[in-house]
């Protein structure tokens, strides 16, 4: 998996879906001052990339979770992704919403769930993991099981780790911060006072500033 993680890391360098800024940063929709941008949906525009991201979680899938009986995708980002894992494994498809539907059904979960499926959830990115695990919450209190979750990255903040070890919920990545970091310092992308000041944010990334 040591290798999956670098390569995928460096593919998501050389399409710019990872951006490093440590002296311009972002402002995340949380409002957090980051250094640090990850967008996975680039993934979707190349062909091959895009192929092996579904591959990819696939495996992670079949070694880690091979008593899956359904896919779950978080919305927006990981339905994709999700449709196209639950295709390549034959497995039902649905996708959960960040909120219901406020017509129609009001559905919070699109598609058809049977009682006591074994669900892994797709995520595209984990930071929190507060959207990931109230995903979760609505598949547990569906009448599910779930049994793990994959996703293409996470930056793996020490308060998503704690809540993931709290909710009970496995998760397995492509790549992660640290393969990021080290590869965007191989390709000299980032230097090593880069390094650092990446390092300070991800301590405690919600007060933060430059």
């Amino acid at each position: 998996m040591d290798t999956i993680k670098k390569l995928f890391a460096a593919k998501l360098l050389e399409v710019k879906a990872i951006k490093l800024q440590p002296n311009s940063p972002f402002t995340w929709a949380s409002g957090w001052k980051s250094p640090f941008y990850c967008d996975n949906r680039k993934t979707l525009s190349y062909p091959k990339l895009r192929n092996f991201v579904k591959i990819e979680l696939c495996h992670a899938i079949q070694e880690q979770f091979p008593e899956a009986t359904a896919i779950a995708g978080v919305a927006t980002g990981a339905i994709p992704q999700g449709a196209m894992v639950a295709d390549e494994l034959g497995l039902p498809f649905v996708y959960v919403r960040s909120k219901p539907k406020d017509h129609g059904l009001e559905n919070l979960i699109e598609g058809e769930l049977e009682t006591g499926a074994r669900v892994v959830v797709v995520e595209d990115l984990v930071s929190t993991g507060g959207s990931s695990l109230k995903a979760v919450d609505a598949i547990r209190h569906y009448g599910c099981e779930v049994v793990g979750m994959v996703a293409a990255y996470t930056y793996g903040f020490p308060v998503a780790e704690e809540a993931f070890a709290k909710a009970g919920v496995k998760l397995v990545t492509l790549t992660d911060y640290e393969h990021v970091v080290s590869a965007a310092l191989a390709t000299g992308y980032i230097n090593e006072s880069d390094v650092e000041v990446l390092h300070e944010w991800r301590k405690d990334p919600a007060n933060w500033d430059r």
